[in-house]
């Protein structure tokens, strides 16, 4: 109990603190900051390790207050409702690993650039409500957490420029308007159970007002989560912020937050039906291909992770949405992954960014000779995330395609879909390896960028980036034999792995083709190649005919059926914020032409009203 006390209450005292503390010192805010968060994965370790505490959760000190005062006690019975689990305590280890790996990241890579105000603070804040949250069974405690969570991440968003504040307050909005539909839901759920527990309401889904509470929530774990249609955000978020406030946030966190709540909704809260797992499993398929083909043709690093940020919450979805142990697991599994290979490849932008000065492919290029670990590190998170064996993101894709299939044993209209499921989460994985290409290609690989005078990535912006690819690699390698029987298979009820696929064995096969290739590329007796420029009548002319990786993907928003879906997509025509700000807009300006200023005008509207109220309460 104490170190979960420990976890919540000394980051957010902390947060507090440093917010005094004036900008001059922000040297000595990051290294506390680092301390603290260190101290909060170490309890959280120690929680993880230790099973005792698991059950209805009492703060001690609450509990002591409760013994001498009676008002006390009422708000405990009443309101004090902490659930932890195992789903819960893993949470809470990865939410303080990740906050340590960015608060380090962050000592150099803040220090000159992206600076913001009470930066640290808003980190250590961010730290103790995803702690609070994830324990919170209470659904009043849970929103406000969750409220307070949607503050720190406008406030880690720099709007130094007017683009930047604009996508600040569009995540502002995006994120309160769905807090709000999200309350409607809760006082549903209070209405159909009479409590606002989560854990056992098992409220049906098969009338109306069930099926609209659902949705009311669900709708904020998918905005929280960044999948479609409320997804529009992340991109945005992630073109403008800080690599290291987008690496906590949509890449870790809020997939985290917005992942957990689903899961709690659909296995806890609610009762689903037949149409509904269609509508989940159908909102998956299509926020991965969405994601992935909009990333296809982005221009900026940190825009082209953000919409692969989109696109992997739909495997997320998509597993949870079959409902079935391997697909529960699955979704759980690469819930974790895609925090760990996501922070990563935003933080390997942020090196690149650190170094080179600019976000744009087309500036960049040739950067693995200068930085050659954060190469191989963004190798390892490319592959991983286009679910290449044996890394991890291959792991929870293999998960997912077995329970499309085992999903596909059942009845109903979905199941009945299970083979274009199944061949759009593929092609979805075939996508991303191919916007990987040009990630690799553009940024690492080519033509020699000119040099920069930002700066070279220190020891600390290097630390988090290596930790987070072995990582990678170490959960994708023990995956079977440790990670899913132990860690993710308990999470899912019922779960039986299946299959003769065994990640070690695939790991051996990679390394001896590795070798292999190493010792045949050297048996080639590389010296006697010749090496020259490119020469066009006799000049060389390497500027012109130098062929960029992102003239090759132009093909794809120019040709047949592409073009007018991406020519509408950038006119904002699938943008629910878009779309929304002009309904209000246009309500808005309809409004104020009634205001002529002519007095018998506003008399006529004012007794139509009388007319129309008593005409409602009369009847």
């Amino acid at each position: 109990m104490d170190e979960l006390f420990y976890i919540i209450w000394i980051p957010l005292a902390a947060g507090l603190l440093l917010a005094a503390v004036p900008g001059s010192l922000r040297k000595l805010t990051g290294i506390i900051s680092v301390l603290v968060t260190a101290l909060a994965f170490g309890y959280a370790v120690f929680l993880y390790v230790d099973k005792g505490l698991s059950g209805q959760l009492t703060f001690s000190l609450v509990q002591g207050l409760q013994e001498r005062f009676p008002v006390a006690d009422w708000f405990v019975r009443h309101f004090s409702a902490l659930n932890i689990d195992e789903l819960s305590r893993l949470l809470l280890m990865l939410i303080t690993f990740f906050s340590l790996a960015i608060t380090l990241y962050s000592l150099v890579y803040t220090s000159k650039n992206h600076r913001i105000k009470g930066y640290y603070s808003y980190i250590l804040i961010t730290l103790s409500f995803s702690s609070l949250a994830v324990i919170s069974d209470h659904l009043l405690y849970f929103i406000f957490c969750w409220g307070i969570l949607g503050i720190t991440l406008y406030k880690l968003i720099s709007g130094a420029d007017e683009e930047g504040a604009a996508a600040a307050k569009k995540t502002l909005i995006l994120i309160g308007a769905s807090d709000t539909i999200m309350i409607l839901g809760i006082a549903i759920v209070h209405r159909m159970s009479g409590s606002f527990a989560m854990e056992g309401a098992g409220i049906s889904t098969s009338g109306v007002l069930g099926a609209v509470g659902f949705f009311c929530l669900l709708i904020g774990a998918f905005t929280k989560a960044g999948a479609v249609p409320f997804h529009t955000w992340v991109p945005d978020f992630a073109k403008k912020a800080p690599a290291s406030s987008t690496a906590l946030l949509p890449a870790s966190l809020d997939k985290l937050l917005g992942i957990y709540f689903m899961y709690r909704l659909c296995t806890e809260v609610f009762i689903l039906t037949d149409w509904i797992t269609l509508v989940l499993v159908s909102a998956g398929v299509l926020t991965i291909i969405i994601g992935v083909m909009m990333a296809l043709v982005q221009h900026n690093q940190k825009q082209l992770l953000g919409y692969h940020a989109v696109s992997q919450v739909g495997y997320m979805v998509l597993g949870l949405g079959l409902g079935t142990p391997l697909g529960i697991a699955g979704g759980l599994f690469h819930m974790v992954n895609n925090a760990l290979y996501k922070s990563g490849l935003f933080l390997v932008a942020g090196n690149v960014e650190h170094r080179f000065g600019t976000d744009q492919i087309e500036h960049l290029g040739g950067s693995a000779r200068f930085m050659p670990v954060t190469f191989l590190a963004a190798v390892i998170f490319a592959l991983s995330i286009s679910g290449v064996p044996p890394l991890n993101g291959f792991a929870s894709k293999w998960l997912i395609y077995q329970g499309i299939i085992e999903f596909g044993e059942g009845a109903g209209i979905a199941n009945k879909l299970w083979v274009l499921w199944l061949g759009l989460a593929v092609l979805g994985s075939a996508l991303t390896l191919a916007s990987f290409i040009k990630f690799l290609a553009g940024v690492f690989l080519g033509r020699t960028a000119k040099p920069s005078n930002a700066g070279i990535a220190s020891t600390t912006m290097i630390i988090p980036v290596s930790v987070l690819a072995l990582v990678c690699v170490a959960t994708g390698v023990l995956a079977t034999p440790w990670v899913i029987p132990k860690i993710i298979g308990p999470l899912a009820p019922g779960f039986e792995y299946q299959g003769i696929w065994q990640s070690g064995m695939v790991a051996m096969l990679v390394l001896i083709s590795i070798v292999v290739g190493v010792l045949v590329y050297l048996a080639g007796n590389i010296k006697k190649f010749r090496v020259e420029d490119s020469f066009i009548g006799g000049e060389r002319d390497q500027d012109v005919t130098r062929m960029s990786v992102l003239d090759f993907y132009k093909t794809i928003s120019h040709s047949g059926f592409f073009k007018p879906v991406y020519e509408a997509a950038a006119r904002k025509w699938f943008d629910v914020y878009d779309l929304g700000k002009g309904i209000v807009l246009y309500f808005s300006k309809l409004a104020g032409s009634l205001h002529t200023g002519i007095l018998p005008f506003y008399i006529a509207w004012l007794v139509t009203g009388l007319v129309i109220l008593l005409t409602v309460l009369l009847t």
